[in-house]
C-alpha cells in the first residue's frame, strides 16, 4: 500500500502531466512567506505574471501592502484561459492587465479607479512579447507559475536576471539545469509552508485522490512544493547545528559503491567531525547555508560519477537522490 506521501508526490505528478497548472495560493501562506522579504520590496516593482488578477491573493496582498511595504508599482497579468469564464464566453477574448501604483486613502485600501487595467494583445502567456515587456519593467517577481512550465520559466528569470520569490515542486531541485543554480548560489530554498503543508485552490479537483483535495474546504493539498527565490534572506545565513559523530559510529554511514562519499540519510544526522564528500537527502537544501558548506554536485551529474546519468548504490542497491557536500572549514 502506497504512503500519503507519495499519493501526494504522484497527484502533482499527474498535475504537472496533465498541465493541471491552475493553482491558487492561500493568502495566508503568502503573508506568512512575504513577511521576510519587506526590506527587499522598499521601492521596487512587482510584477505577478501568472496571476488572475480578479481572484489572485498575490494580487491582493500588494495591493493591500502596497503602502506598507513602499512599492513603486504593481503589475498583474494571466493567461487568458484562467480568466475567460469570468470575463467572456468567447474564446477570442483577450488577457488582461492590471496596473496600480498605490493609494491616495488613509486605509490603503484602493478604489477600483485607482486600478488600471486594459486587454493585453495576446494570450497573456508569460513567454509573449507582451509579457517580456512587462517583465523587464519589473524588480521583482512573484507569482506561483505553471509546475509544467518550471524549467521554463526560471530560465526566462535568469535570461532577464530578475529578482524572484516564486513557488515550484521540490522535485525541480534535481533536474540537472535547476539543481546547477542551486550549486552556483543563484537560487536557494525561501522559508516554506507551514509544517510542509501547501493548499491551493485548483479548477480540477477530480484529477486528485481522496486525501488530497478536501471537498470541504475546496482545497488540494501537497507537501512537495516550496518558495524558491534569489533574494538574500536570514535563512541562508544560519548554521545547521551539527552534533552527531562519525568516529566510532562509521557502520552508520556506509560508502557508496561506486562513488567516494559517505552516505547521510537524514540531515540531521550530518556529522560533525567529518570532512570528507557526503551525500544527503535533497531535502538539505531547505537547511543549506553556504557559509557553512559546499555543494560539489547531485549525484547522477556530479562530474566523476563513474556511472554518469544514474544513482547511487549501496550494496548493490540504488538509492534516492542525493546532493554531495563537504564541510567548509572554520
Amino acid at each position: 500500500m502506497s504512503s500519503n506521501k507519495d499519493t501526494l508526490n504522484i497527484s502533482l505528478h499527474k498535475a504537472k502531466e496533465a498541465k493541471f497548472d491552475d493553482f491558487y495560493t492561500q493568502l495566508s501562506d503568502i503573508e506568512r512567506e512575504l513577511k521576510h522579504y519587506k526590506e527587499h520590496f522598499n521601492g521596487k516593482t512587482i510584477y505577478c505574471n501568472c496571476d488572475d488578477p480578479t481572484i489572485s491573493n498575490f494580487h491582493k496582498y500588494f495591493c493591500l501592502k502596497f503602502n506598507e511595504l513602499c512599492l513603486k508599482k504593481l503589475i498583474t497579468t494571466c493567461y487568458k484561459n484562467q480568466q475567460r469564464d469570468r470575463f467572456s464566453t468567447n474564446s477570442s477574448e483577450k488577457a488582461i492587465w492590471l496596473e496600480y501604483e498605490g493609494t491616495k486613502k488613509s486605509n490603503g485600501i484602493p478604489d477600483k479607479n485607482e486600478i488600471k487595467d486594459g486587454k493585453l494583445k495576446g494570450d497573456g502567456d508569460f513567454r509573449s512579447k507582451e509579457c517580456i515587456n512587462l517583465l523587464r519593467q519589473a524588480d521583482i517577481i512573484v507569482t506561483n507559475p505553471p509546475f509544467s512550465l518550471f524549467r521554463e520559466y526560471i530560465a526566462q528569470l535568469m535570461k532577464y536576471k530578475k529578482k524572484f520569490i516564486i513557488i515550484g515542486s521540490l522535485n525541480a531541485i534535481t533536474y540537472k539545469e535547476i539543481f546547477k543554480l542551486f550549486k552556483d548560489n543563484q537560487l536557494w530554498i525561501g522559508y516554506g509552508f507551514e509544517r510542509g503543508n501547501a493548499y491551493f485552490k485548483t479548477t480540477n479537483p477530480k484529477a486528485f485522490a481522496k486525501g488530497v483535495y478536501n471537498e470541504e474546504t475546496g482545497l488540494v493539498k501537497f507537501r512537495n512544493v516550496t518558495w524558491f527565490t534569489n533574494l538574500d534572506i536570514q535563512k541562508r545565513h544560519e548554521d545547521l547545528i551539527l552534533y552527531r559523530k562519525y568516529a566510532g559510529h562509521e557502520d552508520e554511514y556506509p560508502k557508496y559503491d561506486n562513488y567516494d562519499a559517505i552516505n547521510v540519510d537524514k540531515t540531521k544526522n550530518i556529522p560533525e567531525d567529518y570532512m570528507g564528500v557526503m551525500g544527503v537527502p535533497v531535502s538539505f537544501l531547505d537547511k543549506y547555508n553556504p557559509d557553512q558548506f559546499d555543494i560539489i554536485g547531485i549525484d547522477r551529474y556530479v562530474e566523476d560519477n563513474p556511472d554518469y546519468g544514474k544513482r547511487f548504490k549501496i550494496n548493490g542497491k540504488e538509492i534516492y537522490a542525493r546532493i554531495l557536500i563537504k564541510r567548509k572549514k572554520s
